[in-house]
């Protein structure tokens, strides 16, 4: 049945909405030492944007520091300069082989300005759950009008549609408040 086919591709979509959310919250920095804080550093190798992590090994031999290895010695300097000129608010300290990050503690103002950016994307997740929500049932009214769908069919999936709906918002929500719970530990 099409009406089916719509359903399964919002529900992939309305999942990969809330992957990608949790995804951005793994590089909110929480006090503690993870590989993921630089999954969105790139580097200028060799004239090309390269993500961090495809140019060095990051390890977590500490809770609060990470080591940096590069694969290449010559892009320590570049590695050092984009992590400096990241948003992370981390000193890195090169010793002529690695990098180390010790990750300081988080101040109150930073929890708090972490704690707005996640419910900023927490509702940006939420948004585009509704626009899958949107689209489908766009399509769905669509095939009501060309006679492919009856009233009462489009009644059922409509309501099928809202149960999803609600289901990956719940999750963004839940996504959300362990995060924050995670930002409020000192």
């Amino acid at each position: 049945m099409v009406a089916e086919s719509i359903l399964k591709q919002a529900q992939d979509k309305m999942s990969k909405a809330v992957t990608s959310t949790k995804e951005d919250f793994s590089t909110y920095r929480t006090g503690r030492a993870s590989p993921h804080l630089l999954d969105k550093i790139e580097i200028d190798y060799y004239g090309t944007k390269t993500p961090l992590n495809q140019i060095a090994g990051i390890s977590v031999p500490e809770g609060r520091l990470l080591v940096v290895t590069p694969y290449d010695k010559n892009t320590l300097g570049a590695i050092d300069k984009a992590i400096t000129a990241s948003d992370l608010g981390i000193n890195p300290t090169n010793d002529g082989t690695v990098i180390r990050l010790a990750i300081p503690p988080l101040t109150e103002e930073r929890r708090k300005d972490m704690i707005k950016s996640v419910h900023h994307r927490a509702e940006e997740g939420r948004v585009a759950i509704r626009n899958v929500r949107r689209h489908s049932k766009e399509e769905m009214e669509k095939m009501k009008k060309d006679g492919e769908m009856s009233e009462d069919e489009l009644m059922r999936v409509e309501k099928e549609l809202q149960k999803l709906t609600d289901q990956f918002v719940a999750q963004v929500d839940d996504l959300s408040e362990q995060k924050e719970k995670e930002l409020l530990e000192v």
